[in-house]
């Protein structure tokens, strides 16, 4: 076997590239190679020979009378000392030495070889990699630029960027992560894997790699949402009824999640069920907090909630950490109300359900307006009223009588009356009051007079 053949086997079995691919390429550079010595006119055919283990280049001539152009024609005669069955116009081939190409041409192909190999290795890891995209790969941290970390993969190179990493996570040159692959994208210095440790997707293959009912599709995982290093929120469904989708997930003692929560640094992860009915699906996605009334608005994807006035601070959860984990896992604008708030509001919002049917819109449309009360309709004029997303006249009309009829109204206007009329006791009161302190005030300037009456003038005495 020739050393070039041997070195084709070679370097097919240790770059994984392609021997047919490692030939075509020594060919396009030899080919290079006597274009860059002879020029683009030379007709030449370059093939490697298998059984020699050798790259064969041959150039062909036409057969002329007048030789114009010694690259591409041959006269007859000297045709005709190379083979003496030469006629004019015949296409002859002549075997062409590689070693006669020179310094320079072999140097070229030489660099069109060392291209050619990186560019095909470069296509190989990418077409491997790429059909890898959201699995787990691991590897060594190697260096940090001012996008984020480079782990070495191996045959590659990853990049974890700064924002697909676990904040106030630290590494060190050396050590071995893992993390999930995102996206390989094709670069000129070769292809980019991007990997994440933060991404939602990464916690549910950590979860297929822990418990097998969730590998087997026993146990199905409806949806992730993360703060990543911090808290996780899980929703998961059974397909099987006898087997338990929490525990499950959680294990004996708690040893399948602890797994996760040690690979993810600690992160705290709740595990709740999943269920189609959106109501039961946020109050299991609440938990810990204890839920009490839930007011679905399907057309916006909003729930109202209202929890004992106890539960507030976990339904929240710290800094807002659990409602808005849960409004993430539902993918729903989620607003929650203690009991005692929600009851103000509810008082002060009265009949405003039954105006809104009346004039057939949106009791939002109201509120967006600015009026939250019935009494603020009712003292509200007509033109105030057209601010308010569609109604219009013969609306407005309609809602009058409404609240006449409902008396909708009266108790408003009721205790609006009880108040002038308090009022004006009170005003009375004050003014009897001041009078009488006028009056005392009178009688002690007065000047002290006898208690003897003086007769009338012309009354006689006795």
């Amino acid at each position: 076997m020739s050393e070039l053949k041997k070195a084709i086997d070679q370097i097919s079995k240790d770059r994984g590239i392609d021997r047919d691919l490692l030939i075509d390429t020594l060919e396009e550079a030899v080919r290079s190679a006597v274009a860059r010595k002879y020029g683009e006119t030379m007709d030449i055919e370059v093939a490697f020979n298998e059984e020699l283990g050798e790259i064969e280049v041959f150039e062909f001539k036409v057969v002329v009378e007048e030789v114009h152009d010694p690259i591409s024609e041959i006269s007859l005669e000297d045709a005709t000392a190379h083979d003496p069955n030469a006629r004019l116009d015949d296409e002859m081939g002549f075997p062409l030495k590689v070693e006669d190409l020179g310094r320079i041409a072999a140097q070229s192909a030489k660099q069109v070889i060392i291209q050619r190999m990186r560019d095909a290795e470069q296509e190989i890891i990418f077409e491997e990699y790429k059909d890898r995209v959201s699995e787990i790969a691991s590897g060594i941290i190697q260096r940090r630029d001012r996008t984020g970390w480079i782990i070495n993969l191996g045959r590659t190179e990853a990049l974890l960027p700064k924002d697909e990493q676990i904040p106030r996570e630290r590494y060190k040159r050396g050590d071995r992560v893992q993390a999930f692959i995102i996206d390989v994208l094709k670069e000129s210095r070769g292809p980019q894997v991007i990997v994440s440790r933060s991404h939602p997707d990464y916690m549910v293959e950590l979860f297929k790699r822990e418990v097998p009912e969730v590998a087997d599709g026993t146990v199905k995982i409806m949806g992730v949402a993360r703060d990543p290093g911090l808290r996780a929120k899980v929703a998961v469904m059974s397909r099987d009824r006898d087997v338990d989708p929490v525990g499950a997930c959680v294990g004996i003692r708690g040893s399948r999640i602890q797994n996760v929560v040690q690979e993810l640094k600690g992160e705290r992860i709740d595990i709740v069920v999943w269920s189609p009915d959106i109501a039961m699906y946020a109050q299991h996605a609440l938990s810990p907090a204890m839920i009490t009334r839930i007011t679905v608005d399907d057309e916006d994807e909003a729930l109202e909630v209202v929890c004992p006035d106890d539960q507030l601070t976990l339904a929240i959860g710290r800094k807002g950490q659990n409602v808005k984990l849960a409004a993430k896992l539902l993918g729903w604008k989620i607003d929650i109300f203690t009991e005692s708030r929600y009851g103000e509001m509810n008082a002060g919002r009265k009949g405003m359900d039954q105006i809104a049917s009346v004039a057939e819109i949106d009791m939002n449309a109201f509120i967006n307006a600015g009026f939250e009360t019935v009494d603020a309709i009712v003292q509200a004029t007509d033109e105030e009223l057209l601010e308010v997303n569609g109604l219009d006249e013969s609306k407005i009309s309609e809602i009058r009588m409404a609240i006449n009829m409902l008396d909708l109204g009266s108790d408003t206007e009721e205790d609006s009356a009880e108040e002038v009329e308090t009022e004006d006791v009170t005003v009375e009161e004050e003014a009897t009051d001041a009078e009488t302190e006028k009056t005392a005030e009178a009688v002690e300037d007065a000047p002290e007079t006898d208690d003897t009456e003086t007769p009338a003038e012309g009354e006689e005495t006795e």
